[in-house]
């Protein structure tokens, strides 16, 4: 064998099965703090950006269109830079392990977060944000497959909720910290120090986290060449699917409810309620933990891709009411925000289940990362339209929201081309 060949590199293990005597708690406790903690970084950004851009801009900080746009670029940096570390440390998760990899996008995103305290310019944000990103990107990707491959298959409509589940935890400490902590131009940067340092828990577990045994044996069988094969043509039609039933869920999140929900909230509370966005943010959030276990437990219950129409259909049904039906910012207005953060949540908790279903071990990370990173794209697509609708509607965020809405109808049609897993091993 040459150097080249991966499996030089695969510290040698006891042959035993997969998913027993690998201390799965073990694997699965450090898979849930990294991906939480990945999912505070996201949600933190949405709340620092703007102070941080107010002290960076210094006396012209009263240009609130000025913010704006670097805060879209910031969004559009972060998207992309997620859907590149998919590919990249989904890549290094199928050639080096997951739980190095997973070590990796852990540095990345906590490292260049808290570089952002040295930021003097704009620049530096976007330039660190997307740096950062390139690490959460990775870190959905390899988390799931580690999680699934340790664990007996009984159990993974219930892991995928969990996993599912702890990204929208981390949305959901950000939305606590956005209601009882001001976050100012004079303490943004210290924000983003500390919001790095708790990484350093996930850092310290890792070196105690067994290698999955099932890449193990994948790599010692066959030389992983992941991206050649997922865009090879035995696994280019799973591939495309997998993108197109990511891109749907995460087009009708970012480009309606996530991104634009709590901006409406605030609108409709007007300035005497200062705290109706962080409100709004800790009702998604709160549903969508609730969402990432239904979307799983559906799917195993009833099959994957019934499970993905109704998930659709639901989706859709909440978002036209709430957007076409809401007027006022009261508890109906919050419990409409709970019922969409966990309808368009269930995808995430529905995607962790399904992807790894439909890519070999040897090739998994990548395959799943690839599927989901790249419906950042179509996210940061779907962003820039609800823009542009906004214009056509004469600014009005609930026709635009409902308009970008009617993706989940896509996804409804597109789910009975998807082979259907259930009941399955996964593949080998």
């Amino acid at each position: 064998m040459t150097r080249e060949d991966p499996r030089n590199d695969v510290p040698p293990a006891p042959d035993r099965r997969p998913g027993t005597g690998q201390r799965p708690w073990l694997v699965l406790v450090a898979a849930v703090l990294g991906w939480m903690l990945d999912g505070v970084q996201m949600g933190l950004f949405s709340v620092v950006a703007r102070p941080a851009l107010q002290d960076l801009f210094g006396p012209t900080a009263g240009e609130e269109a000025r913010v704006g746009q670097w805060i879209s670029y910031f969004m559009a940096l972060f998207l992309l830079g997620a859907a590149a570390g998919g590919l990249l440390f989904g890549w290094l998760g199928d050639r080096i392990g997951r739980v190095r990899a997973m070590g990796l996008s852990v540095l990345a995103y906590s490292g260049f977060t808290a570089g952002c305290y040295f930021a003097t310019q704009p620049v530096h944000l976007g330039v660190l944000r997307f740096l950062a990103a390139l690490g959460m990107g990775g870190q959905w990707s390899l988390a799931v497959a580690l999680v699934l491959e340790c664990w007996p298959e009984k159990r993974r409509p219930l892991l995928a909720g969990v996993m599912g589940a702890a990204g929208n935890v981390g949305y959901l400490l950000v939305g606590v910290m956005a209601v009882g902590w001001k976050v100012t131009p004079e303490c943004w940067r210290w924000t983003m120090l500390a919001s790095a340092s708790p990484a350093v828990l996930a850092l310290a577990i890792l070196p105690f986290v067994p290698e999955s045994e099932r890449w193990r044996q994948a790599v010692r069988s066959a030389a992983a060449r992941p991206l050649r094969e997922i865009f090879g043509t035995r696994l280019i039609w799973p591939t495309l699917l997998g993108i197109a039933l990511a891109s749907v869920a995460l087009i009708g999140t970012w480009g309606s409810v996530q991104a634009f929900l709590p901006t409406w909230a605030d609108q409709l509370a007007g300035p005497g309620n200062p705290h109706a966005k962080g409100t709004v943010q800790i009702m998604l959030a709160a549903g969508a933990i609730l969402g990432t276990f239904i979307g799983p437990l559906v799917g195993g219950r009833f099959g994957r891709r019934p499970a993905y129409f109704g998930l659709c259909l639901s989706s859709l049904v909440i978002c036209q009411l709430m957007f076409r039906g809401l007027t006022a910012y009261d508890n109906l207005f919050l419990l409409a925000a709970f019922l969409a953060g966990a309808a368009t949540a269930s995808f995430y908790g529905w995607l962790p289940l399904y992807l790894p279903e439909i890519f070999p071990t040897r090739v998994r990370a990548t395959g799943q990362g690839v599927c989901y990173n790249s419906g950042r794209i179509f996210a940061l697509a779907g962003v820039l339209e609800t823009g542009r609708l906004m214009q056509l509607f004469d600014g009005s965020y609930p026709r635009a929201c409902a308009t970008i809405s009617l993706v989940y109808v896509a996804g409804m049609l597109l789910i009975w081309l998807a082979p259907e897993t259930k009941g399955r091993p996964l593949p080998e």
